[in-house]
């Protein structure tokens, strides 16, 4: 290798820990939740506490809202992948059950991602 490529990988090593800090750490907490159950698509705030009830394609999936955070606290679906997912709490989080056919996704004041797509 050439002083030149040395550097080149200089450069990339110490650029690598600021991209990350600066484009992939969004500590920005929700203010709102998007619900989207097929076609539908409900938006709810995270300041209040309540339980909902959301009808899908296997039965119903309650989501609970608590403290500014959002989480599938039951569902119909097998794997129970959109419960293990936990409280969701900064803009740009994403959950999903997919054979229910529901989602939830935190947003904030500025958008994390343009689209997401399943």
């Amino acid at each position: 290798m050439t002083r030149a490529d040395y550097c080149i990988v200089l450069f990339a090593a110490l650029l690598l820990p600021y991209l990350y800090i600066s484009q992939w750490t969004g500590d920005e907490a929700g203010i709102n939740a998007t619900i989207m159950n097929g076609s539908e698509t409900t938006e709810v705030s995270l300041a209040h506490d309540h339980t909902l009830e959301i009808d899908g394609a296997l039965g119903t999936s309650i989501i609970k809202i608590k403290d500014g955070k959002i989480r599938f606290a039951a569902s119909p679906c097998r794997g129970k992948q959109c419960i293990h997912s936990g409280w969701l709490e900064h803009a740009g989080e994403f959950a999903a059950c997919l054979p229910n056919r529901i989602s939830i996704a935190v947003l904030g004041e500025e958008p994390r991602f343009d689209s997401i797509i399943f």
